[in-house]
């Protein structure tokens, strides 16, 4: 049992030598993401104008997909989803699991490939590989697919984490936090990859068409050492992942699903999903953070996870934050979509060009529903409340 006068100081600590994304060749203005999605999606002009609402309102103006290319006139297009209209439509579970698997270690490998160039880390030096998607699934798999891809040791030793949903990135970071505490010499490679867009859904369902409208593709990557490694060109110098935590609310099952069908996984999310954020955050982060001798004046950025225009408000309101504190979550959010477990990533990488002052706290909610956050920053630096 951990003491509540535990610092963060006093743990040891996986340090961060690189974050890396990927995105697909080709993503989608609102316009035609709209326009596609009414394609497959609505049987006449009210649904279609129903639609094309709720997707002006996402705050996402750009969105990737592995799905898209381009004519040749220069235009975007893409064949995998036929019209509703259209006979025979609607390509089933196995024709988009068989996708994903040609598809996400393209991606995957993209990310990792810059993770280890930007941390100064030769592929025979990793000793552990971690995988995160909840978006497909095979074997051997996508671990596999990248060991060989990124010409990684045959004795590299493999953790695959599946369907954590947005909050994944952060069980990444646990578990090679975990295999270093054991292995304190390892290298961790984090790889996370996404393809959303694998799994819209046919028809006028209300559910679907509101998860449709903020997801798409994306894979970020990750490598961690122990703690005696300090990275010196991919990341800010000695940044390490100071602690983690996870929280289950009651009785919120049915508020966030991930689920298995015949044409795809059907995701819900249940409109109670900000009130839930908003009435329970607060009363599991602040003693979180103060075992760990931190409050939320002491926290130099916030990470969130851009679930939605509406998750990021209801962080805010729940932990009376500033009005910038959101700000890259949501910029990433606007410019890329919401790419489940790889989004974070992005999130990090902004926060390391913009020069964020640290530390940092990682925060995402997934299926369960759960709270999932993570503390980074300087092991042994002071840190000081700053005015809010």
């Amino acid at each position: 049992m951990m003491s509540d006068s535990m610092t963060s100081d006093s743990l040891p600590h996986a340090a961060i030598m690189s974050v890396a994304t990927a995105f697909p060749n080709h993503d989608a203005d609102l316009d035609y993401a709209t326009s596609a999605a009414a394609a497959i999606s609505c049987e006449n002009e009210t649904q279609a104008r129903k639609l094309g609402k709720l997707y002006r309102r996402t705050g996402v103006q750009r969105r990737g997909s592995v799905l898209l290319d381009r004519d040749a006139d220069g235009q975007l297009s893409q064949s995998f989803y036929p019209p509703l209209t259209q006979e025979a439509g609607n390509p089933t579970m196995q024709t988009r699991n068989e996708r994903f698997a040609i598809e996400a270690p393209r991606l995957a490998s993209q990310a990792s490939s810059k993770a280890l160039a930007e941390g100064s880390i030769k592929s025979e030096e990793i000793t552990h590989i971690v995988t995160v998607t909840c978006t497909g699934f095979y074997a051997p798999g996508l671990d596999v697919a990248l060991i060989k891809q990124l010409n990684l040791p045959a004795t590299t030793q493999r953790l695959a984490l599946g369907f954590m949903g947005c909050h994944g990135l952060i069980n990444g970071v646990r578990a090679a936090e975990g295999l270093l505490a054991a292995n304190p010499d390892a290298s961790v490679l984090i790889a996370s990859v996404e393809l959303c867009s694998l799994h819209y859904q046919y028809g006028y369902d209300p559910q679907s068409i509101v998860s449709g409208s903020i997801f798409a593709d994306g894979a970020a990557s990750m490598v961690l050492s122990g703690p005696a490694n300090e990275p010196s060109t991919g990341f800010p110098p000695s940044m390490a992942v100071l602690a983690t935590g996870s929280c289950l609310l009651a009785d919120s099952e049915d508020a966030m699903t991930w689920r298995i069908g015949d044409h795809g996984f059907r995701m819900t999310l249940d409109a109670a999903v900000p009130g839930l954020i908003e009435s329970n955050l607060a009363d599991f982060l602040l003693p979180w953070l103060a075992k760990y001798g931190h409050d939320l004046d002491s926290i130099g950025g916030w990470a969130v996870h851009p679930g939605g225009i509406r998750i990021l408000q209801a962080v805010a309101t729940a932990l009376n934050l500033p009005e910038d504190a959101l700000a890259i979550s949501r910029d990433v959010l606007r410019r890329h979509g919401n790419m489940s477990s790889a989004t974070l990533g992005v999130v990090l990488q902004d926060f390391a060009h913009a020069s964020v002052p640290d530390p940092w706290l990682m925060l995402g909610f997934g299926p369960g529903l759960e709270i999932e956050v993570a503390l980074i920053g300087h092991p042994h630096k002071s840190h000081t409340a700053k005015p809010r």
